[in-house]
């Protein structure tokens, strides 16, 4: 049988190694960490949306970057201090401006196709996630950012996502519990939400069931390909081993681009933190006083989720800072004033914080297909759509891979499932 190795198990390699398996491949996926979703998977928040697939290749949030440069609590945060990844990163970030239209219809179409394959994973592996399936709400307090959202929207259906403007009393209607004076809103009534974290390590212990091999807590030391076979070494409690491979997928998120140099490949993924706070609700009063419908504040760069009854996920902002996992005071404090701003009888006392690094390409779009070698296979560098569109990219991934003749030749020829998608190449 056809043997691939998948590297990283977040939601991407997870997601991916759930596909490969679907096409009859045997699985062995790997990762640092003990268990699945300890890292960008663990607390994001939580918004499978469809309606947030703007990409963020404009000069507007150049602009942005450089006027709140030096404010510690802004919705974005850039390091001043000189690196050249950083630098290059973000001229390759303006050089993508002109394809901004173009990369948001496509990922606006990625993003419609991934909900269904998403909840479909689910429904098959029997596994809660604490979906809530009630749409997603963009507020707006001023005319300038409504007006832009209105634009958006002609490139969100252009996409085929429908997505309606509301006035201020149905933004009330639709969420009882929001306080504060609103311009509008756009409802996007197909879109949900809920806990990535759940949703990964209940696929995880599926696919175990299902025969693929976890191999968690192990560090991968060195990756040989040739034109039979990828050779990984991988040591567990200072015992190294080597085992071989017909195929390799990196799903490493902000390691992808020390990976994919090994591997002979560029993949110019840049850190870009993201903070969260998950508001435990264990009044009864906090309950009541907090959403049900999933927010996204366009302006503050902040998205909520109701993880069932006694949680409330409160997640945004974006900080240039290299691969730093510190959690800032001055970064988690304006999430928690988000909160009693807007829902003034939801306690706070008991917010747990959280960073997480969001591995994301210049031009915001992932890379998904094969390298510069035949054997060789990316799915990664889905910056801030990393939850949303997990589930086309696996697809898409595995669909390369059971395309691929160095793949497949000499093995046993793998069961292809359905695709729910039109093959693509590397992005």
């Amino acid at each position: 049988m056809t043997r691939i190795a998948v590297i990283g198990a977040g939601i991407t390699g997870v997601t991916t190694a759930s596909s490969l398996m679907d096409r009859g491949y045997e699985v062995t996926l790997f990762d640092r960490n003990r268990y699945a979703a300890m890292q960008t998977s663990f607390a994001n928040g939580g918004q499978l949306s469809a309606s947030n697939a703007e990409t963020w290749n404009r000069w507007s949030t150049v602009f942005k970057g450089m006027k709140w440069m030096m404010t510690r609590g802004a919705p974005l945060l850039v390091n001043p201090k000189p690196s050249w990844h950083k630098y290059s990163w973000m001229a390759e970030f303006v050089a993508s401006i002109p394809q901004y239209r173009t990369n948001t219809v496509q990922t606006t179409r990625m993003a419609i196709a991934a909900r269904g394959l998403l909840k479909e994973k689910a429904a098959r592996h029997g596994f809660d996630f604490d979906c809530e399936d009630r749409g997603i709400l963009h507020i707006y307090t001023n005319k300038a950012e409504f007006d832009h959202a209105a634009e958006v929207n002609k490139l969100l259906a252009e996409g085929g996502l429908e997505r309606r403007a509301v006035a201020p009393e149905e933004v009330r209607q639709i969420e009882p519990a929001l306080s504060g004076d609103f311009y509008g809103g756009f409802y996007t009534e197909s879109d949900f939400t809920g806990d990535i974290h759940r949703y990964t390590t209940g696929l995880a212990k599926s696919i175990e069931k299902g025969g693929a091999v976890l191999r968690f807590g192990t560090d991968v030391e060195a990756l040989e390909v040739d034109r039979n076979a990828v050779r990984v070494t991988w040591s567990r409690n200072n015992e190294s081993q080597v085992e071989s491979f017909d195929a390799i997928v990196v799903c490493a998120g902000v390691e992808s681009r020390a990976i994919g140099a090994r591997l002979g490949d560029r993949v110019n993924v840049y850190p870009v933190k993201g903070y969260s706070i998950t508001v435990r609700l264990d009044d009864e009063e906090s309950q009541r006083a907090a959403p049900w419908i999933s927010l996204l504040d366009d302006e503050a760069k902040v998205v909520t989720s109701r993880l069932g009854k006694d949680r409330f996920r409160i997640a945004g902002t974006a900080e240039f800072n290299g691969y730093n996992l510190d959690i800032r005071d001055d970064r988690v404090r304006p999430l928690v004033k988000w909160c009693e701003r807007f829902f003034p009888g939801v306690s706070t006392e008991h917010a747990i914080p959280w960073a997480g690094l969001r591995p994301m390409m210049p031009n915001m779009m992932p890379k998904v297909g094969q390298g510069a070698r035949d054997r060789v296979f990316y799915n990664t560098g889905h910056g801030h759509l990393g939850w949303t569109l997990s589930a086309v990219t696996a697809e898409m991934v595995a669909e390369a891979i059971a395309g691929s003749k160095a793949v497949n030749t000499n093995s046993r020829e793998s069961v292809r499932a359905p695709s729910a998608l039109e093959p693509q190449g590397a992005m």
